[in-house]
C-alpha cells in the first residue's frame, strides 16, 4: 500500500514590502535573483491548483488590509519586485505580526482547513522568517519544503547555515524551485 500524497500551499513570505527599512540594501540584490523563481513557482501552483498563501508583514499597521500593503509596495521603487509575483484574486492572504508565519496567526488553521499538510516556503529571509517559519511548520507536523533559489536573503552565510539547519533539524526538502513538487 503506498503512502497518501501530502496536499501542497505554495506560502509566499514578507514579499510585499516597500524596502525602505534597515538592512533592505542588504536584501535587495537576493531579492532580485529569487523574484523570477518565486513568480515561476506562483503560476505553477495556480495552473496545478495549489493554494498560494501570502504571509506578510503587517508593519505594524493593524488598520491596513491586503490590497493596501499591496497597493503602497507597487507604488514604490522597487514595485518590479512585486510584479511578478502580486497576489490573484485566489490567492489566500494571512498578516503575521513577528518572524514567524504561525505565531498567532490564524496560518495553522487555515491550511487545515485546507487539509494541507505540506508546505514550500519562498520569500524572505531566509536566515530569519524562513527559518523560523519553517521550524514552527515541523514542530506542527507539517512536512517543510523550501525553494533554495526561491528565498532572499540578507546575510549568505546565516542562510547558507539556516538551509543546513532547515535540512538536518527539520528534515526540510530543500529543492530548486523548478524541480520543486507541488501537486
Amino acid at each position: 500500500m503506498s503512502e497518501p500524497v501530502p496536499k501542497t500551499a505554495l506560502l509566499v513570505v514578507d514579499m510585499i514590502t516597500t524596502y525602505d527599512f534597515d538592512g533592505a540594501d542588504k536584501l535587495l540584490d537576493s531579492a532580485s535573483e529569487a523574484v523570477p523563481n518565486i513568480a515561476a513557482l506562483v503560476e505553477r501552483a495556480r495552473d496545478e491548483g495549489v493554494d498560494v498563501v501570502y504571509v506578510n508583514d503587517n508593519y505594524g499597521d493593524w488598520r491596513s488590509s491586503s490590497t493596501a500593503l499591496v497597493e503602497k509596495a507597487l507604488e514604490s521603487e522597487h514595485r518590479d519586485l512585486l510584479e511578478p509575483i502580486a497576489p490573484d484574486d485566489d490567492s489566500l492572504f494571512v498578516f503575521k505580526p513577528r518572524h514567524t508565519c504561525f505565531y498567532e496567526t490564524p496560518l495553522e488553521y487555515l491550511l487545515g482547513q485546507r487539509d494541507v499538510d505540506r508546505v514550500v516556503f519562498t520569500g524572505q529571509a531566509t536566515e530569519q522568517c524562513i527559518l523560523y517559519s519553517a521550524l514552527d511548520a515541523y514542530v506542527r507536523h507539517f512536512q517543510v519544503a523550501v525553494a533554495t533559489d526561491a528565498v532572499a536573503h540578507i546575510h549568505g552565510d546565516l542562510a547558507r547555515s539556516a538551509l543546513k539547519m532547515m535540512e538536518l533539524n527539520m528534515r526540510a526538502e530543500l529543492c530548486r524551485a523548478a524541480d520543486c513538487r507541488l501537486s
